[in-house]
């Protein structure tokens, strides 16, 4: 008899990291170490399209950074730049107000319940971002995270035939991208969550076939947690499957919260709220709720299970 392989008592809540966690973009400490104006960079960024256009080229937008990135440690203004380096820069980032506060303590809510632990509940924190997954790294909500998905680079590539292996630097300037993440391509992280395969990536791939209920952590187990319209994408798979999702707008900005509120009238997020994690805020309120009800969920579910499988008892008949 075929069991399955896992008991899908797992809640994931699944994060974007810019304007989610932090109120700007990672590289800014990273600009600042090498004094480059962040204002100048974007704005190059903003135009590559254009300028490759002119070409023939098309680019991807979202990731086209990396490669002028690449670009400004060839030239000169990031020289020397190293993965190193990128996490050091995380140390810097400065975070939205109840965090990283927020990871164990909503982590604690479901270890500290005796009921949700005698069922094995549990809850687990992944980042998903188009951003420096090193600057991840090296930040102050690392230790609380199960899982980093993000951009990541090589500093001494390999040569033809591998034939450098005892030559490799330890430390060198990073020369190539080793992995890209657009606001597309996130949602694969998000089926690589839910069928398992970032915990058994000898055993189970993002593209093999397994049954809804035979994968690791449903998608109605998961809480994505974004800043808006870019995140589109990982929105309509949480949607689509059940799952819950929220946007983050900053304290103040009417502008935010209009994109937000329009993004909740057209269906795409289930909720939103202002970028403040701290205890009693509607966010936290709101995120602690729903992984309340999903564990909530999830006993009931377990419940109805044990009640179906046993057979009614025999009993004395009446004449």
């Amino acid at each position: 008899m075929n069991t399955a392989p896992f008991e899908q008592n797992i809640i994931a809540m699944v994060w974007d990291f810019d304007k989610t966690l932090i109120s700007g973009y990672m590289q800014e400490p990273l600009f600042k170490r090498y004094g480059i104006e962040g204002k100048v960079f974007w704005s190059e960024v903003n135009r590559l399209g254009a300028y490759y256009a002119k070409r023939g080229i098309q680019v991807n937008r979202d990731t086209s950074y990396l490669n002028h990135i690449l670009t400004y440690v060839k030239s000169g203004p990031l020289r020397g730049l190293s993965n190193r380096i990128l996490r050091e820069c995380g140390a810097d980032l400065h975070f939205y107000p109840g965090l990283p506060e927020l990871l164990p303590s909503i982590k604690r809510l479901i270890e500290q319940n005796p009921l949700y632990q005698t069922l094995g509940i549990r809850l687990e924190h992944y980042v998903v971002s188009t951003g420096f997954a090193e600057t991840i790294r090296g930040s102050a909500v690392a230790p609380y995270v199960d899982g980093i998905f993000g951009c990541e680079f090589i500093e001494s590539p390999a040569l033809p035939g591998f034939k450098d292996d005892r030559n490799i630097e330890e430390e060198a300037e990073i020369s190539q991208i080793a992995s890209a993440l657009d606001n597309t391509s996130k949602t694969r992280f998000l089926f690589e969550i839910n069928k398992g395969a970032n915990k058994y990536p000898g055993t189970i791939d993002v593209n093999s076939k397994i049954e809804e209920n035979n994968r690791r952590i449903p998608f109605e187990n998961m809480i994505y947690i974004a800043d808006g319209p870019s995140d589109v994408p990982a929105f309509s798979i949480l949607n689509k499957f059940g799952g819950t999702t929220y946007a983050i707008y900053p304290s103040g900005d009417r502008a935010a919260l209009r994109q937000v509120d329009a993004l909740r009238r057209e269906g795409r997020i289930q909720m939103f709220g202002e970028a403040n994690y701290s205890e009693g805020s509607l966010s936290w309120m709101w995120l602690t709720e729903q992984v309340s009800q999903i564990a909530n969920h999830l006993v009931q579910k377990h419940v109805t299970n044990v009640r179906q499988s046993a057979s009614v008892p025999p009993g004395h008949l009446n004449n």
